[in-house]
C-alpha cells in the first residue's frame, strides 16, 4: 500500500498551512459555523476541538486559539440563528462523517 503523502508532510510546513487556514476562517467571519458543517461536515469549533485533542489545552483556550477571541465573543458579535435549511444540510452532511 502506498503511503499517504499527508503523514511525510513536514511539520513546519504542516503548520504554517494549519495557521493559514486558521487565519482564513478568522478573516470569513460571514462564513456561519451551520454553513461549514452544512458544506464541509466541520465547523471552527471542530477545529478548535482537534486542537484541544492535539495539545494540552483546555476547550476555552482551544476556542480562543481558532476564534482569535473567547468564544462567547465571537458568537455574540458573527453569528447568526441557523435556519432550519441550514440545519438540515448539517445535519445530512454530518452523517457522512460517520466512519464505518
Amino acid at each position: 500500500m502506498t503511503p499517504d503523502r499527508l503523514d511525510t508532510l513536514d511539520d513546519t510546513v504542516a503548520a504554517q498551512a494549519f495557521r493559514r487556514l486558521v487565519r482564513h476562517l478568522r478573516h470569513r467571519d460571514d462564513a456561519q459555523n451551520v454553513d461549514l458543517m452544512g458544506l464541509a461536515g466541520f465547523c471552527r469549533n471542530c477545529l478548535s476541538d482537534w486542537v484541544e485533542d492535539a495539545g494540552d489545552l483546555s476547550k476555552d483556550a482551544a476556542r480562543e486559539t481558532v476564534y482569535g477571541m473567547p468564544y462567547a465573543q465571537w458568537k455574540a458579535h458573527h453569528q447568526g440563528d441557523a435556519t432550519p435549511e441550514q440545519l438540515e444540510r448539517m445535519r445530512l452532511s454530518v452523517a457522512k462523517n460517520a466512519v464505518d
